[in-house]
């Protein structure tokens, strides 16, 4: 049963892997027997992922990239071996009301989660494309991007969006089998959101989770591998939440 989730002899590119959800889903494919290509901006955190995915006898290449930087993630991929699978996982965001939020953090954050994924995609398409290789795109996307919550237009619209980009891509490529699916966390502790979490706003949130709690990351590690893995292989446009139920609290 396990070996249906296995990631051997894959190699995987986590983008934003230098902590959060992205140092853990590096650590969680190595786990699994992936080998990995971490990206993100800041190299010496990457480092760190890097040493607990080797710890598992796997390979880690440490790339610089920024993905709301079109020209670094081009200048990335020729640098890259081949792929099996890609995590868009880079992502920001930024609080604020509609009115509130400045127009340098509302191009931030659509050009880091939103312009970011597609950057990243159409680079792994055209490379899978031109080897006639199959390829699996895995976006990291939110619950925000299925509800909404307040002061968060930016991030609640990017997300929504990669949600729609997912299911473009998926249409577009199937024919070349190449997947493309959504993973759609609700509340983990992350360095984004944990000073909020632990606010009296915060905690009212995880009221309203049916689980009364949030998530842990080991919540996610098995919704991770189901897309990423071939387990999954006849799987593709879709949003999956790992959320406790959230959206499915009552209005």
């Amino acid at each position: 049963m396990q070996d249906r989730f296995s990631m051997q002899g894959k190699r995987v590119l986590v983008t934003g892997a230098s902590s959060g959800f992205g140092a853990h889903f590096a650590v969680t494919l190595a786990e699994a027997g992936a080998d990995l290509v971490l990206a993100a901006r800041r190299l010496e955190r990457l480092e760190q992922t890097a040493a607990a995915v080797r710890a598992f006898g796997r390979e880690a290449l440490v790339l610089r990239m920024d993905v709301a930087d079109p020209a670094s993630v081009e200048q990335a991929f020729m640098r890259m071996p081949a792929l099996d699978v890609v995590i868009n996982n880079a992502g920001i965001s930024r609080l604020g009301t509609t009115e509130s939020l400045s127009e340098d953090d509302w191009d931030a954050v659509l050009d880091t989660n939103l312009k970011g994924v597609w950057a990243v995609s159409r680079a792994a398409i055209k490379a899978w494309r031109a080897a006639d290789r199959p390829g699996n795109l895995v976006n990291v996307a939110s619950v925000l991007a299925l509800r909404v919550g307040n002061q968060l237009p930016a991030y609640a619209a990017s997300k929504a969006a990669v949600v729609q980009f997912t299911r473009s891509v998926a249409l577009d490529y199937a024919r070349y089998n190449i997947r493309c699916n959504a993973l759609c966390p609700g509340y983990f502790v992350t360095e984004i959101n944990r000073d909020w979490l632990a606010s009296e706003a915060g905690q009212r949130q995880i009221s309203r989770v049916p689980f009364r709690r949030v998530g842990e990351m080991e919540d996610i590690s098995g919704p991770l591998l189901l897309l990423a893995s071939d387990a999954s292989r006849f799987m593709s446009g879709v949003a999956l939440p790992v959320d406790g139920g959230h959206l499915c609290s009552a209005l």
